[in-house]
């Protein structure tokens, strides 16, 4: 099904596809932090409605982001599985941590997990998105 472009702006179409507050923090609990289940998902400290995370869910699964397969473990569970889309917003994400630490303090544990960005983004973007894109072909 995918967005309904609202125009030919590629930047409006991006903003329509991941510019909201809750698809970019799933986002960034897949890629930083590892959690790829709903019940991850509500443990974040942003502390998102259930409908809200239901919703964005499917919306980034509509649009490719990410992709939603059976748990190993249980029937009633799913795994949410990032895709090469979603892993090349790794650089959007580097840059938003840069900007962000220009002006609000940063969070303790957070200088090591981004000091390589703040270093070289690109070799540490880089980096990340290889071994992100490895773990999706398993």
């Amino acid at each position: 099904m995918g967005v309904k472009k609202r125009s030919d702006c590629l930047f409006s179409y991006s903003l329509d596809i991941w510019g909201d507050k809750w698809s970019l923090l799933i986002i960034r609990d897949m890629i930083f932090r590892g959690k790829s289940t709903y019940g991850d998902f509500l443990k974040s400290p942003e502390r998102i409605a259930t409908n809200i995370l239901a919703t964005r869910l499917q919306q980034l699964e509509e649009n490719g982001l990410i992709e939603k397969t059976e748990h190993p473990d249980s029937k009633a569970k799913n795994l949410y599985k990032l895709t090469p889309k979603s892993i090349a917003l790794v650089p959007v994400f580097a840059e938003i941590f840069l900007w962000a630490e220009k002006y609000e303090p940063v969070p303790e544990g957070m200088n090591e997990k981004m000091g390589a960005f703040r270093e070289d983004k690109e070799a540490a973007a880089k980096a990340l998105m290889d071994r992100l894109l490895e773990l999706v072909k398993c």
